[in-house]
């Protein structure tokens, strides 16, 4: 679990894609206690205990590129986004063009040998976020789905340094990948079960309840696109679809 700012190699931003984001906002508000500020012609800042670590956007804005699902889409910091963006190109994956926001950070999209999108930051003034990953409603696990296991272990090890570590485990063996000693991200690979699924990376919020969390999800119009699973050691999780078609995971830690 993480606490405090984000060092090089760990997931410090995620930005949310979706139509109709007042409603939205209202959704996740009710369900996950995010608090909101206005970025003046652009979105929203989404907040927990007062700790900025996203933004939420209209899928249908001016400035959304089209044909983009809604999503949930993550950062991980970097030293140099452009030297990134040239190891991503290097190792099999492509990228687009870095730019800057502003003087805040400069940052690009990149995607992995098997297509799964993340983004990486340089930062500038801005540094990511500091929120603490224990508590309800902050993000707290990144999760990538993807169609070949161990292309893709060998691309972000060699990308960020993170060292991959099968996990076996009922139906399927789980990547967990480590920065040092630290856990930072998992992934799987998709199945047939699974249907048209395409790679992605997919993001798990902490909760105090898990069940409670999937009620009260139902009942804002929200619906479970995951049964509730247990893993021992770890906690209790579910998959969820907001009412404006955003999907991602809630789960209640054991510790």
């Amino acid at each position: 679990m993480t606490i405090g700012l984000r060092k090089t190699g760990e997931f410090c931003w995620i930005n949310m894609m979706t139509p109709r984001p007042a409603e939205a906002r209202s959704f996740f508000g009710q369900l996950l206690g995010w608090t909101y500020f206005e970025m003046p012609g652009i979105g929203h800042g989404m907040q927990v205990g007062g700790r900025d670590f996203g933004g939420l956007f209209d899928l249908e804005g001016p400035n959304t590129p089209p044909g983009l699902p809604p999503h949930i889409g993550v950062m991980v910091k970097v030293d140099s986004a452009d030297a990134t963006c040239a190891k991503v190109t290097a190792l099999g994956g492509t990228v687009k063009t870095a730019f800057d926001i502003v003087d805040n950070l400069r940052m690009a999209v990149c995607f992995d040998p098997n297509g799964a999108n993340f983004d990486v930051w340089e930062p500038r003034k801005k540094h990511g976020t500091t929120v603490d990953s224990t508590l309800h409603g902050a993000p707290s696990w990144f999760e990538a789905m993807t169609t070949d296991v161990d292309r893709a272990a060998k691309f972000y090890a060699e990308l960020f340094g993170w060292t991959p570590q099968v996990m076996p485990m009922p139906g399927a063996n789980y990547t967990t990948f480590k920065l040092g000693t630290m856990d930072v991200a998992g992934m799987m690979q998709i199945t047939p079960q699974m249907g048209e699924l395409q790679p992605h990376w997919g993001t798990y919020f902490t909760v105090r309840d898990a069940d409670e969390a999937a009620r009260e999800a139902v009942k804002l119009g929200g619906k479970l696109c995951m049964t509730m699973k247990d893993v021992p050691g770890v906690g209790r999780f579910c998959g969820i679809t907001s009412p404006q078609g955003v999907t991602f995971r809630v789960v209640q830690y054991t510790h």
